[in-house]
């Protein structure tokens, strides 16, 4: 219980941190967001009284307590630029970007496990290098170089292709995948072919890198060895020995990949013109919206350092070493 307490602690000063940084940054850049809202015909005492309207004409520690304060209180404040509450704008957002990063770990995580088995323990050195480099290419390629090529590849280039048209996947249009009946489901999962491929082909391939490694040096502890030399079969082996022995650094994986899908969602909304968190997070920058910034910066600090805690939680729950 001490131990989750402490880390409860380092998770919350984390978040504090970045926070308070976030917070910083965006106040001591040049500029504010009353430059954006006014017209450019105002006067100078139009523009004081929005600022003060706006309450950036206080100091940067009054205007941080004023922020920490409702925080605290769970208010994250009002959008300066949509007149709406920063909860209701996360409201809107949130279930698309956990309908997309929720699917594509999913999907990388499952892909990248299987591949990594495949490469570790069932093909021969040959294939094992034809594949690294297929992975290692396809994990360093950028997310919207990516999203481009896609998009040229199943939207435009179908016809330019001579494929037919139930190939070719709508790259834009889409509103929620939450709203609508039923039949439009089928509409909502081909806008989201395209994005979905996009965050789990490279996060597939990461995967793949890393449990091809440690389902290897786990192949190789003398408990295989000695598990094949009792007559186990290979798929029993592999199964309660290997990977159970690789389940705990693929957990701790699992944490770590989710920054990545995040930052990844970010761009591939704004490709695709999903209305998730990413492109409420990059509207927000543009505008200067100081509220909207903050609170996007909240969920998802907050997200990372959540996967992270449970990842080290359960690491210390799967290996009794950690617990003694």
């Amino acid at each position: 219980m001490r131990r989750i307490s402490l880390r409860v602690l380092d998770a919350l000063l984390l978040l504090w941190l970045v926070t308070t940084l976030t917070f910083a940054l965006l106040h001591l850049a040049p500029g504010d967001p009353a430059t954006l809202l006014i017209a450019p015909t105002a006067t100078a005492d139009e523009a004081a009284q929005l600022r003060a309207t706006l309450g950036l004409d206080a100091s940067l520690p009054v205007q941080y307590a004023r922020w920490i304060g409702g925080l605290l209180r769970g208010d994250l404040g009002t959008s300066l630029v949509r007149s709406l509450p920063v909860r209701t704008v996360i409201a809107e957002s949130l279930p698309i970007s956990v309908f997309l990063g929720g699917i594509s770990l999913l999907i990388s995580f499952v892909l990248g496990t299987v591949a990594g088995l495949v490469q570790a323990l069932r093909v021969g050195p040959r294939a094992d290098r034809w594949l690294s480099l297929i992975s290692v290419t396809v994990y360093a390629a950028p997310s919207f170089w990516l999203a481009l090529a896609l998009v040229a590849l199943f939207t435009s280039g179908v016809a330019v292709l001579g494929l037919p048209d139930g190939v070719r996947l709508p790259a834009f249009g889409m509103q929620s995948p939450s709203s609508g009946g039923t039949a439009d489901w089928s509409d909502r999962w081909r806008h989201a072919v395209l994005p979905l491929l996009v965050l789990s082909i490279p996060g597939a391939a990461g995967v793949a890198r890393y449990a091809r490694q440690t389902l290897r040096t786990a192949a190789s502890a003398p408990y295989v060895t000695s598990a094949y030399a009792r007559g186990l079969s290979r798929a029993r082996v592999e199964w309660r020995y290997i990977l159970r022995s690789a389940l705990t650094p693929l957990v701790v994986l699992l944490g770590l990949t989710l920054p990545g899908v995040i930052a990844g969602s970010v761009f591939v909304e704004q490709v695709f013109a999903w209305p998730g968190l990413g492109r409420a997070m990059l509207s927000a920058i543009g505008a200067r919206d100081y509220p909207v910034v903050l609170g996007l910066t909240l969920v998802y600090a907050g997200t990372v350092v959540l996967a992270n805690l449970l990842a080290d939680l359960a690491l210390w729950w799967l290996d009794p070493r950690r617990r003694h």
